[in-house]
């Protein structure tokens, strides 16, 4: 770790050590990125639900990001959905691959994350649609094609 610090500091703000143990980086990026697919997985249903019921996007954005629900992920790909906006920042087809890869590793453990599950199935689906190279915030359009629904952007 101490031979690897210079060019870790220097792709990193902040450098965690986490122990001697190999592998713990690893298993650490696995938590984080189970959090962030099922925020951004979250972030799609709860815009479409309420664009379902007549919300104003950005109005959802607004009121969601000073409330308890909110995440790091909503505020960030929320106001993507807002502006139309699918230019990738981070493309839909990542997640199928990091979220299979948590789910490997929950079941290495036999760890049910059905949560994983879930939102790895969103992203397939947004995946086979058509959406694997736009920005992940794209799956909200699994949420809008199954309601019918029109998006910011929408012609």
């Amino acid at each position: 770790f101490e031979a690897a610090a210079p060019a870790l500091d220097a792709m990193a703000a902040t450098v965690h050590r986490l122990g001697d143990a190999a592998g713990a980086g690893s298993a650490m990026k696995a938590v984080n990125q189970l959090l962030a697919g099922v925020h951004i997985a979250a972030m799609g249903e709860a815009m479409a639900l309420g664009i379902s019921q007549g919300l104003d996007p950005a109005r959802i954005v607004e009121v969601i990001s000073a409330s308890a629900g909110t995440s790091w992920m909503f505020e960030n790909r929320g106001p993507h959905v807002v502006d139309g906006d699918y230019t990738p920042r981070s493309a839909v087809n990542i997640w199928p691959k990091d979220l299979g890869i948590v789910g490997g590793i929950a079941g290495e453990a036999q760890l049910p994350v059905p949560m994983t599950e879930a939102a790895l199935a969103q992203f397939k689906s947004a995946a086979e649609a058509g959406d694997a190279l736009i920005d992940d915030a794209a799956v909200i359009k699994v949420y809008a094609r199954a309601a019918g629904l029109t998006l910011p952007g929408d012609a």
